[in-house]
């Protein structure tokens, strides 16, 4: 069931926070930035597993800290892969196979609950009108909460029950 909430994600209380990315991704802008300087060892470990399985648009991965939140990376941007690239814009079809990713991802490891911004509308260039109704499409039937935050409100949490 996906619930539509206004705050900041890096608040929520879901065991699942996911964001859009490129393989290989700096992650240095964004959401992506955010979860950087609170978590560097998952920016540390994206990398090692992007260059381990040079994962495609569409592919997802799924990092977990000490203390049991799980950052799922999905891929809605072309990577680059040469010193120096820069990741390219996302698409509206890398967005569905990730969520389809995520979805397959969030039933085999039994997530409780899911956290989404507004994937692929900021770095990745897409307009929130069209990603919108592919996340309803692909998460709606998930028997668990999935906290949609539709507006971001820096510092503050959102009302998640």
């Amino acid at each position: 069931m996906i619930i539509e909430v206004e705050g900041d994600i890096l608040f929520s209380k879901a065991q699942a926070i996911v964001h859009g990315v490129a393989a290989n991704d700096p992650m240095s802008q964004g959401l992506a930035k955010s979860l950087h300087e609170r978590m560097p060892s998952m920016h540390k470990d994206f990398h090692h597993w992007c260059h381990q399985h040079h994962p495609k648009p569409g592919d997802a991965w799924v990092w977990t800290s000490a203390d049991g939140v799980r950052i799922v990376n999905l891929i809605t941007q072309e990577g680059g892969y040469g010193h120096g690239s820069r990741p390219g814009k996302a698409s509206l079809q890398n967005v569905r196979h990730a969520l389809k990713a995520l979805k397959k991802m969030s039933l085999a490891e039994h997530f409780s609950s899911i956290a989404l911004p507004r994937l692929a509308t900021g770095v990745g260039g897409l307009n929130w009108e069209d990603v919108k109704p592919i996340i309803e499409e692909q998460l709606a039937d998930l028997d668990i909460p999935v906290y949609l935050y539709s507006k971001f409100v820096a510092g503050q949490a959102a009302d998640e029950d």
